[in-house]
């Protein structure tokens, strides 16, 4: 512990956000990253409290708290403080392969278990791990470094995103052949086409995929398993393979069923992104929200996503709908640190849209009832309708308010209502059974589908449902701990 009083000295000091009306303008991040010595301080606030309850990754009260990686976090805080970078950075490596990443978009829930934050604000550690991995890309301590010696194994993994990358990478460190399989024109996967540029910007993915490949991964765009390239052939030529397909099955809205106007946010920002990398306005994209009233369902993250990339394209309105009731305000009695915090949080886009517009685009306990269209089928309008919640045997369900029908006028209509598991035809190219919520079942407490005699493994969203980037990589890590047992009798991770 480096500054014993560090928590009591050091106000928390995030890194500073362009303005909403000037980033709006453009498509790129919009943080700065702080200078060293107020980095340094940052880390100092790290108290080394005995029960780093930051790195616990444990479900209390049915909700995940702590780091899924176990990331140790007081180590390198620590190290940070004392200005040791080059050591910070090994210890970050040890638990997650890819700190960029997670220190960009992930909600951080090491903070939320972070004992400062008990009484105080918790410590910047998203943002330290951030400045800690940029530093080691900025001072050339990430390079190529490809396994000395191959086991003489190869391994098929399908998918790119974050799972797949994570099992890959350490596979190859490993020393077994890997081959990353993706459908999209280029790697990445939800990284790439899932979370918009202003967020992660696509130079970041490129960086990381550059090396995985100069350290021996192979990637093959444009690969989609189970049509192009059948689950056969991939049983026949690699001695494991490890699905990381994604959940990305969109849950649908019955009143926007054949709407010419009505998309799903996935479409909507993976075309936006695919644009920008293209060259091409996104604002001129297939489907655009210049000039356009846009009326979003959902109100988590990727409708904040869809909330700023319309901003950015240039729409003459927003509104995010979200079915559930506003969350407090502060913490409850009922929801105690260290659970997760269930309140309400204002996002980038929401931020902009407010700044924008004057006011919060977030309309709670609301649905859409009904789209209406003009003389030639296009969507103008949708009816909302209020809800309320109701108790029915134990259980919350939302019911619509009688006459509480609004007209809104839409031009654009964006689902983004959660997904329901891995689309079908990969999951029946490769026989896997489901589980009740549709997910990729695996043998109890295992990765391995046992239909497949425990060659095919699976992680990610298509085994545990619609999650997070760092949930992603510790599934892809877990699962390539297990095919490594598999292929050599035992596992010796990297």
């Amino acid at each position: 512990m480096g500054k014993p009083t560090g928590f009591l000295e050091y106000r928390r000091m995030n890194c500073l956000a362009e303005l909403p009306e000037e980033r709006i303008k453009h498509w790129n991040e919009f943080h700065a990253l702080q200078k060293e010595d107020e980095r340094r301080r940052q880390g100092g606030r790290c108290m080394d409290c005995g029960v780093p309850f930051c790195q616990s990754g444990v479900q209390l009260a049915g909700m995940f708290t702590g780091c899924p990686l176990h990331n140790l976090i007081p180590e390198w805080n620590d190290l940070v403080y004392s200005g040791s970078d080059g050591l910070a950075f090994e210890r970050l490596r040890k638990t997650n392969n890819f700190p960029e990443f997670t220190g960009r978009v992930c909600p951080a829930l090491c903070e939320a278990a972070c004992t400062c934050g008990l009484h105080d604000e918790p410590v910047t550690v998203r943002e330290n791990e951030l400045a800690i991995v940029e530093s080691a890309w900025r001072e050339g301590r990430i390079r190529p470094n490809p396994p000395k010696v191959r086991t003489g194994k190869r391994v098929a993994v399908v998918g790119s995103g974050p799972a797949g990358l994570a099992a890959a990478d350490q596979l190859n460190h490993r020393g077994h052949t890997v081959t990353v399989f993706e459908r999209e024109d280029r790697v990445g996967g939800l990284l790439m086409y899932g979370v918009p540029n202003m967020k992660l910007e696509k130079q970041i993915v490129q960086r990381r995929t550059g090396l995985m490949a100069a350290e021996g991964v192979e990637f093959c765009t444009g690969c989609d398993v189970g049509r192009t390239l059948s689950a056969r052939q991939l049983r026949e030529e690699y001695d494991a393979v490890i699905l990381c397909c994604g959940a990305k099955k969109p849950r649908t809205l019955a009143a926007a069923a054949g709407v010419d106007g009505a998309s799903f946010a996935v479409d909507f920002l993976a075309g936006a992104t695919r644009a920008l990398l293209d060259g091409a306005a996104p604002a001129g994209c297939c489907v655009s929200a210049a000039g356009k009233d846009v009326v979003i369902v959902g109100g988590g993250d990727t409708g904040n996503d869809c909330v700023g990339t319309a901003l950015r394209m240039g729409c003459r309105s927003v509104v995010q709908l979200e079915m559930m009731p506003k969350s407090p305000e502060k913490r409850t009695a009922e929801n105690p640190w260290p659970q997760w915090p269930c309140i309400c949080k204002t996002d980038y886009g929401q931020e902009e849209a407010a700044a924008v517009f004057g006011a919060d685009p977030r309309r709670y306990q609301t649905t859409i009832k009904e789209c209406r269209t003009d003389e030639t089928g296009a969507l103008r309008a949708v009816v909302t309708v209020r809800l309320e919640p109701k108790e029915e045997n134990g259980r919350r369900r939302m019911e619509e308010v009688p006459g509480s029908e609004e007209e809104l006028p839409c031009q654009m209509l964006l689902i983004a209502a959660g997904f329901l598991g891995p689309e079908d035809y990969i999951a029946e190219a490769f026989a896997l059974p489901r589980d009740a919520r549709s997910n990729i079942a695996t043998a109890p407490g295992t990765f391995s589908v046992e239909a497949q005699n425990g060659r095919v493994f699976a992680a990610g969203d298509m085994r545990r449902g619609q999650s997070l980037v760092v949930w992603a990589i510790a599934e892809g890590r877990a699962a390539a701990e297990e095919a490594d047992a598999f292929l050599m009798g035992y596992s010796n991770p990297v």
